[in-house]
């Protein structure tokens, strides 16, 4: 699906896919390209046994249907602002998420934060509702398939710089060299998102519409974020998502899906935002000022009353996850589509169980105001 990102002048249009957790997103290629196994962080050895779970299918699921991210540029009356830390109050230490031995942001970042007793925002139904409105139930938008989810990197600290160029959104993107190796994997579909994840200075650099160039890469935008920091990027910065917001935190990753548990919130779209965005998101995608669509940065969880009896493996660990870590609008594209890092291992007939979680089972919480 094509979805035009607005400018204050003339729309934008943006493309949109993600992939793992810490990861930099690279200009797209001309194709995409294996995931490789990241060293350090999680184990990506023998496949753990999940609760309940079926033989993984020997076949993959078809080729997704690339999807264009229309994401316009959120122009601020006021000077951007840059946050040196998250506006959030400390959420408790709990379980970490580890990738390359990195960290992926502070115990206390929005992205690791249990939301499972927050209030419910006093919108929820209005939002649900035009979600609603195009598609009803929950997607897994990755898979098997190697051109279905988006893919990410692992580099060691010594992973040569190679310079960077940006042809459309350079002013709101951080600036290169990147450690972007020249093979790095791109995301397939028309988004083409470069992750990498330096996991000798626990930072993520990612590239939206990228493509390798010459002895670099040339993208429409690119953006650095430091996972021991909670730092935000400035109000009205966009990233390599159109929320402004970093990918491969937000990917369920199937590493972390085997071990038993997603220790944080994942990344999903919806068909049509507003001229908002709620932190730790700082940009909007959108030129409608209709109070009933969700804002970027909007967070959603699953319902504790929902039940999740019939649900088995890979499916009721995500599901889990969605009840006390919720998932959050990071972007324009098809509605309840939840991201994923492309990996072989996936079980898409277990991950087609949660196309049977309806739209209505979710609530929409409180976790600060709408900035426009």
């Amino acid at each position: 699906m094509i979805r035009l990102r607005a400018e204050a002048t003339s729309p934008r249009l943006g493309v949109a896919l993600v992939c793992s957790l810490v990861v930099m997103t690279a200009c797209s290629g001309p194709s995409a390209q294996a995931v490789p196994t990241p060293a350090g962080g999680v184990t990506l050895g023998a496949t753990p046994s999940l609760p309940g779970a079926s033989t993984p299918s020997a076949s993959p699921i078809a080729s997704a249907t690339a999807r264009a991210t229309a994401r316009p540029t959120a122009k601020p009356t006021a000077k951007p602002v840059t946050h040196p830390v998250t506006t959030r109050p400390p959420a408790p230490s709990g379980p970490r998420t580890i990738l390359g031995g990195c960290q992926v942001f502070p115990s206390n970042n929005p992205w690791n934060q249990n939301i499972a007793n927050a209030p419910v925002n006093p919108m929820s139904a209005n939002y649900i509702a035009a979600i609603d409105a195009t598609k009803q139930f929950l997607h897994p938008d990755f898979g098997s398939n190697p051109t279905y989810g988006i893919p990410y990197t692992v580099v060691p600290a010594s992973q040569k710089l190679v310079p960077i160029t940006f042809n459309a959104y350079g002013s709101e993107s951080n600036p290169g060299p990147y450690p972007v190796p020249l093979n790095a994997p791109v995301e397939s579909g028309s988004d083409h998102h470069v992750l990498v994840l330096d996991s000798g200075n626990c930072k993520l650099y990612e590239m939206y519409d990228a493509q390798q160039s010459g002895a670099g890469w040339v993208c429409a935008s690119g953006a650095v974020f430091n996972l021991k920091s909670n730092a935000l990027r400035p109000d009205g910065w966009t990233s390599a998502d159109a929320a402004g917001l970093p990918i491969l935190p937000g990917l369920a990753l199937y590493s972390e899906v085997a071990s038993g548990a997603i220790n944080h919130a994942l990344r999903f779209t919806v068909d049509a935002t507003q001229n908002g965005f709620i932190h730790p998101a700082t940009h909007y995608a959108s030129s409608s000022s209709n109070p009933d669509l969700p804002p970027m940065g909007l967070r959603l969880r699953l319902n504790a009353s929902f039940s999740l009896a019939g649900f088995t493996g890979e499916a009721l660990v995500i599901l889990k996850a969605l009840k006390t870590y919720g998932m959050i609008v990071a972007d324009n594209g098809s509605s309840w589509y939840i991201s994923g890092a492309t990996d072989p291992r996936w079980d898409d007939n277990n991950l087609n169980e949660l196309k049977s979680v309806p739209g209505s089972a979710f609530q929409v919480v409180e976790t600060g105001p709408i900035l426009h």
